[in-house]
């Protein structure tokens, strides 16, 4: 980074553990100033002690993004700590398998309010400021957002839904100095793969269509083009979705 030039800004949602905290490391890699956001507080907290120690700025705000007003006050906590926002990355999310017919109302509002209604109130709020630093927005979907995929239909619905977020809102500011775009990955060895299970009567090979052939791939694999995506090198980059799915979506 040029001397001359300001420390870019970034808040990262979803970064106490997995892909968000891996693009917070990516991004601490390119001299980033962090918001990190998450409703983990202590291994939030862990994260960006971890992160400060190597010499990164960063800061933790523990908020539980699926209310407005939370994700109105991250934004907000940004521009308080550091006085300017560059990048918004909105990395958390929630899935969950179950039949479609099994799953609850609460499971269901859940994670349409994490997964879609939260970037786009965080958006929202880091527009008027992306605006003022010609900065950028890259929304993590997911390749459920490209294909059907059995048994997490509400996660693939909110993905899809983000999907056409990241689109419309590259529309509508087209002719504006910001930039938004989004990386849609597919299986990761993280906790919300490695930790949630299919359901017992499951057909697997309903599920294998959308496993590919490629072992799953690092968080920090993914990271590293969430992070390019979000850099000055990608300036060229607009309402682009970058797939990083080890080539499952590729036919």
């Amino acid at each position: 980074m040029n001397q001359t030039e300001p420390q870019r800004v970034a808040l990262v949602t979803g970064a106490a553990r997995g892909l968000g905290r891996a693009i917070a490391e990516a991004l601490a890699q390119q001299n980033v100033s962090l918001l990190l956001v998450d409703i983990l507080a202590d291994r939030l907290e862990t994260t960006c002690a971890e992160l400060a120690a190597n010499g990164t700025r960063c800061t933790a705000f523990a908020t539980d993004i699926s209310a407005k007003a939370n994700c109105t006050a991250a934004i907000a906590a940004a521009i308080a700590t550091y006085g300017r926002l560059d990048i918004l990355i909105n990395a958390a999310g929630l899935m969950r398998f179950n039949h479609a017919t099994d799953v609850s109302e609460e499971e269901f509002w859940q994670i349409m309010q994490v997964n879609t209604a939260a970037p786009f109130w965080l958006a929202q709020a880091a527009i008027p400021h992306l605006l003022e630093t010609e900065g950028n927005i890259v929304n993590v979907l997911s390749q459920s957002a490209l294909m059907g995929t059995a048994y997490i239909v509400p996660y693939s619905m909110s993905k899809a839904a983000l999907l056409q977020l990241t689109k419309s809102l590259a529309v509508e500011y087209a002719d504006k100095p910001i930039r938004i775009n989004a990386v849609a990955p597919g299986s990761m060895l993280t906790e919300i793969s490695t930790g949630t299970r299919p359901p017992a009567d499951a057909d697997f090979a309903k599920i294998k269509r959308y496993s590919g052939t490629r072992p799953p791939a690092q968080p920090a694999e993914v990271a590293a083009v969430v992070a390019f995506i979000s850099s000055p090198a990608a300036s060229a980059v607009h309402g682009a979705i970058w797939p990083a799915d080890c080539g499952v979506t590729a036919g």
